[in-house]
C-alpha cells in the first residue's frame, strides 16, 4: 500500500478550500482518507495554512510521499521534507 499526503477539496463551486490528508494512493481525490493533518485556504491573501507539523513529520518518517502541491505548502510553513 502506497501512502500519500495530498489535498482534498471541500469548498463550494468557485470557492476552493482544501484539507491536507494522508490517504492511500489508490483512493479518489475526495474519497476516504486515513487522517486529516491540516487545511489550506488559497482565497485569503496571503494563503492560510493550518498544519499539524508533528503528525506530518511522523507520516513522512513512515514513508508517506507528499504531492507536489503539498511539498510547496510544507515549504511555506518551514517544514523540512
Amino acid at each position: 500500500m502506497s501512502v500519500k499526503i495530498r489535498l482534498t477539496r471541500i469548498g463550494a463551486k468557485k470557492q476552493p478550500y482544501y484539507r491536507i490528508v494522508v490517504t492511500d494512493s489508490r483512493s479518489p481525490r475526495d474519497g476516504k482518507f486515513i487522517e486529516k493533518i491540516g487545511t489550506y485556504d488559497p482565497k485569503t491573501d496571503p494563503s492560510t495554512v493550518v498544519l499539524d507539523k508533528e503528525r506530518a513529520v511522523e507520516w513522512i518518517k513512515k514513508g508517506a510521499k507528499p504531492s507536489n502541491t503539498v511539498e510547496k505548502i510544507f515549504k511555506i510553513v518551514d517544514l523540512k521534507v
